[in-house]
């Protein structure tokens, strides 16, 4: 049998188009050689989108605002949000905001959505993209007031889908997991994986 670099053997390394230092360290972690650069983009959600909708308008949106400055390498984008009673909870924009969400996760379980574009090395923003949604179920166990404000304090949920990282100190929240573990982190890596080789996408 032949390998992937006998085939197409498109550009290497990949563009990460995407600041997220977690992601980052996912790619490094599975040996896979990446160049950082984020996209600047509009992340709102729009009127009428459900979550896989909106997660892969992202994920898309991110690849293609990257076509140009890629100079024909293949760009890896991806949208990650947390889904609980039919709400999409992004990245909160305060405390009061974390805290929102964190007690609607409490004692119960929800959906991390991770949406994966990549975008082939054909250059402009027509280039071809294939998009893909992961989906893990995540289970929290009951928090009460003052975990919830413990937690938050400690600055951890600024910046993350839901309102926590399961791979920091909301790990001893976490009772039960079903699916992918490094999708709740951010970036499905079977999935990237398994999107790379279909493409002909060299990783080394």
């Amino acid at each position: 049998m032949r390998s992937v670099s006998e085939f197409c053997g498109l550009a290497s390394p990949l563009i990460l188009a995407s600041g997220s230092p977690r992601r980052a360290e996912l790619l490094s972690a599975a040996g896979i050689s990446f160049e950082v650069r984020p996209a600047h983009i509009d992340e709102g959600l729009r009127a009428g989108e459900d979550a896989r909708t909106y997660a892969i308008r992202v994920a898309v949106d991110k690849a293609r605002a990257i076509a140009g400055p890629a100079n024909g390498r293949p760009v890896l984008a991806a949208d990650t949000v947390v889904v609980i009673d039919g709400l999409v909870l992004g990245k909160p924009v305060d405390s009061d905001d974390a805290k929102r969400m964190l007690r609607l996760l409490s004692g119960r379980s929800h959906e991390v959505i991770t949406a994966v574009a990549l975008m082939s090395t054909r250059r402009g923003p027509e280039a071809a993209i294939d998009a893909r949604i992961e989906s893990t179920v995540v289970e929290f166990a009951p928090l009460d007031t003052a975990e919830i404000d413990w937690y938050v304090a400690t600055g951890e949920p600024s910046d993350k889908a839901g309102a926590y990282a399961i791979q920091g100190l909301a790990s001893r929240f976490v009772t039960r997991i079903e699916g992918s573990y490094s999708n709740v982190v951010g970036l499905p890596m079977a999935l990237v994986y398994a999107m790379c080789t279909r493409a002909g996408v060299l990783l080394s």
